[in-house]
């Protein structure tokens, strides 16, 4: 063969080669740039997630801050109003000042509510539970209040009068009643002697509903008023002095309507648990 035959051969051999090599070459660049670009955004998605859960865990202290902030200006207002005020002179009162305490300080005033403090394993009877329990009121229902016409319900009630209030509940709820009253009287006699009634017994349907029956119903709720306001309803505030009455029946196991959807502070009712224990002592 002669000598110029094999230059051509030879010149695409070389370029083959060299094909072949830059080939390889950018394949292995794209590769590592592929596998850089994807660390770089793993590690992002990675920073991100962290972000996202450092952003819902500070959603969730601030929300437990404002639900503490709420409790302790509550506390507060309490504190405020039953600390008996001290003498300025920096000796001891005499024993008739503690006999006669001054009267708690606006004991209508609007508070913020602290929901979660209150009804804590006190729960709301629901119309199947008050059947099971007690029975039906009665027949019919409106959204006007109607007497009880159930005979085993009518025998179980009665007309007392307690503190200032007279009442017609279920026997074991008046029984009750008495104790929180007895209480109200040792501890807040300002408030108890203000304390009246807007109703208890009551058989109708509860406020905008035409199918739940309200407890009232059952006599085992009542609505309080203090020095003749009843609260409103709904606004999502309750007076002072109801603030104080309902430690006091939610330790005799009725539940507070405060804590409902649509805040009724004025409402009390005996819950469940109390309930379900008073018929299995016999009491019902």
């Amino acid at each position: 063969m002669q000598p110029g035959n094999i230059v051509g051969p030879v010149i695409v051999a070389i370029g083959v080669v060299i094909a072949a090599i830059a080939f390889a070459v950018i394949s292995t660049l794209l590769q590592t740039a592929d596998a850089g670009a994807d660390l770089r955004m793993s590690r992002l998605e990675e920073a991100l997630a962290t972000a996202e859960a450092d952003r819902a865990r500070l959603r969730a202290d601030l929300a437990g801050l404002r639900t503490d902030l709420a409790r302790l200006r509550e506390d507060m207002s309490l504190m405020a109003n039953r600390t008996a005020t001290p003498d300025p002179t920096g000796f001891d009162l005499p024993d008739e000042d503690f006999e006669n305490p001054p009267e708690t300080e606006a004991l209508t005033e609007a508070m913020l509510l602290a929901k979660t403090r209150f009804n804590k394993g006190v729960t709301q009877p629901k119309n199947r539970v008050m059947m099971e329990v007690l029975g039906a009121p009665r027949d019919n229902y409106s959204t006007d209040c109607q007497s009880v016409t159930n005979p085993r319900l009518k025998a179980l009630m009665e007309t007392r009068q307690i503190g200032p209030i007279r009442v017609t509940m279920l026997r074991p709820a008046l029984d009750s009643l008495e104790r929180i009253m007895d209480r109200l009287n040792q501890s807040d006699p300002d408030i108890h002697d203000k304390i009246g009634t807007a109703g208890a017994v009551c058989a109708r349907f509860i406020r905008g509903s035409t199918t739940s029956v309200s407890n009232h119903s059952w006599g085992t709720a009542i609505d309080l008023t203090l020095a003749g306001e009843l609260d409103p309803f709904a606004d999502g505030g309750t007076q002072f002095g109801l603030l104080i009455l309902a430690e006091y029946f939610n330790d005799e196991g009725w539940f507070w309507g405060a804590t409902y959807g649509r805040e009724d502070s004025m409402h009390f009712e005996v819950g469940e648990e109390t309930l379900r224990a008073w018929a299995a002592d016999g009491k019902l």
